[in-house]
């Protein structure tokens, strides 16, 4: 009986730093993900920033004499175009385009929507309902047809594509804000706030806004993807950047008729996509974990 009770207290240590050294190994897991997406999307923004350097190719020269020129040739890393264009340079110069519609048109469709999100959750009532109605309205209607009838009104280019993003995408944020607002504004944090007079835009700001955006901050990385798919697509219909523009999806377009025999064309342009895509679904991913409640 008194070598079981001796050994009990060292199990019950024992799993104690089992649970530890688990935690610990699943906190360094989650920050090498965040890590790892941090890292890609850097490359990639140091890439196209340096553009200049990393071709000596205007993106819209023609090498009338070298006209799909596969990869690895002589002076074109990656090939031309059927135009003798450089690939590596409007790849580069293209992902100009692409990651200013990650970050341009998402951050404003996050900060709209937020406030929005915010505003209705914490007031409710008429406002709430009021808001709540112009969401569903914009719900209503299938994303793409509205983003493409938007377009097909104000015309085609690159500047209307952001319009048409910010009019549209910001409602996903504004629901998920005003869950998450409406739940927080029971929480014993906020009803203290209140009763200490504090003022709406304070007690919304300073106590529920930062306990509640993690959950707008994580999908704007999905978004952000999104927004890089949706650029691609509506410039693979021509609906986006216009020729001679580099631009991602224009470029798959271009390519498509020569899939076959000219595969670089279409394909290391898809490859952009790809590479960007994981680099936010992995900083999407880290932060859902770092930011996840219960575990900071």
């Amino acid at each position: 009986m008194s070598q079981a009770w001796a050994t009990h207290p060292s199990q019950a240590l024992l799993r104690v730093a089992e649970r530890a050294a688990k935690r610990s190994r699943s906190t360094g897991r989650r920050r090498l993900v965040l890590i790892s997406g941090l890292v890609m999307l850097g490359i990639a923004i140091a890439a196209i920033l340096a553009a200049p350097l990393l071709s000596s190719y205007p993106p819209n020269a023609l090498d009338v004499l070298h006209p799909l020129a596969p990869p690895l040739t002589p002076g074109h890393l990656l090939g031309t175009d059927q135009y003798g264009r450089d690939i590596l340079a409007r790849i580069l110069y293209g992902g100009r385009i692409d990651l200013a519609i990650a970050f341009g048109a998402t951050s404003v469709t996050l900060v709209f929507g937020t406030i929005v999100g915010i505003v209705a959750g914490y007031f409710g009532g008429w406002v709430d309902n009021l808001l709540m109605r112009i969401v569903d309205l914009f719900f209503a209607f299938p994303f793409l047809v509205l983003i493409i009838a938007i377009i097909a009104m104000l015309g085609p280019s690159i500047f209307n594509m952001f319009v048409a993003i910010w009019i549209t995408s910001w409602v996903s944020y504004a629901r998920i804000m005003r869950a998450q607002t409406v739940v927080a504004k029971k929480q014993q944090y906020v009803l203290a706030a209140r009763t200490l007079g504090y003022g709406r835009v304070r007690v919304m700001l300073r106590h529920i806004l930062p306990n509640t955006a993690s959950a707008v901050i994580i999908f704007s990385m999905v978004d952000a993807i999104g927004n890089i798919i949706l650029a691609a697509s509506l410039g693979f219909l021509g609906l986006g950047a216009q020729p001679p523009t580099p631009e991602w999806g224009t470029m798959i377009s271009d390519g498509q008729n020569y899939i076959l025999s000219s595969w670089w064309l279409a394909t290391l342009p898809g490859l952009a996509i790809v590479f960007v895509g994981v680099a936010f679904s992995l900083i999407g991913d880290g932060l859902a974990d770092v930011l996840r409640p219960g575990e900071r």
